[in-house]
């Protein structure tokens, strides 16, 4: 079994499993999912992209060849580009703007996954940094792909889901998987269970980010 399947088996199928059900997921699908949990995600999402591109920056600076150097650079330029791009058109076509996103800020569970992916990426092992980024990589397109097959009668809806399904993404999560299984053959048992942890704590937040958005979850004081 290669490291990234070993990975998922023990840390994200049953929570994927629970994300593919949960009714903002479902909701995105059939068009009945209220714009004003769509607008709490978007806006989360920009926060955490900005966040996850530092991850990023920090995963390059701790990988061990160039190639992957190169790769996570790149990945953390595009995430900022996304960032810019694909939900400023988004947060137009909601009626938002980058200054409504600013003035929201971040919701509970958005700071709590940004900072656990920050301290991961910036205390732990080259291993653990990529396993706590995967997820987010990997979940994603494999929503995607399920969204893909439906779409949504809601255009907004289906513009971000193709987006996430779209060929060139399988091609970036493809790239990822492939570092993550060289990782595996180099990883001892100790570093290994701390990459197992990591990577079932980002996919669980994963589900609490969606979960999240639906409740539009804000800070209780």
């Amino acid at each position: 079994m290669t490291f990234s399947a070993e990975l998922w088996d023990s840390g994200a199928a049953a929570v994927y499993d629970r994300i593919v059900e949960h009714p903002f997921i479902t909701g995105l699908t059939d068009g009945t999912l209220d714009h004003e949990a769509f607008k709490y995600f978007i806006v989360q999402d920009s926060h955490y992209l900005r966040a996850y591109s530092r991850a990023l920056a920090l995963v390059a600076a701790r990988a061990v060849d160039e190639d992957a150097v190169s790769m996570f650079a790149r990945h953390a330029a595009d995430a900022i580009a996304v960032e810019r791009e694909l939900h400023t058109d988004l947060l137009g076509s909601l009626g938002l703007t980058s200054a409504d996103v600013d003035a929201t800020g971040s919701g509970p569970t958005t700071t709590a996954y940004m900072a656990y992916l920050t301290a991961v990426c910036s205390t732990g092992t080259y291993a653990e940094a990529v396993a706590a980024v995967l997820p987010c990589y990997w979940i994603y397109r494999e929503v995607g792909r399920e969204l893909l097959k439906r779409s949504s009668p809601d255009p907004v809806y289906a513009k971000w889901i193709e987006a996430y399904g779209s060929e060139e993404f399988d091609a970036v999560v493809e790239s990822v998987l492939a570092v993550t299984d060289r990782l595996g053959d180099e990883v001892g048992p100790g570093e290994r269970a701390r990459c197992h942890r990591h990577f079932a704590a980002t996919s669980r937040y994963e589900w609490m980010f969606w979960d999240a958005a639906y409740h539009r979850l804000d800070w209780p004081v």
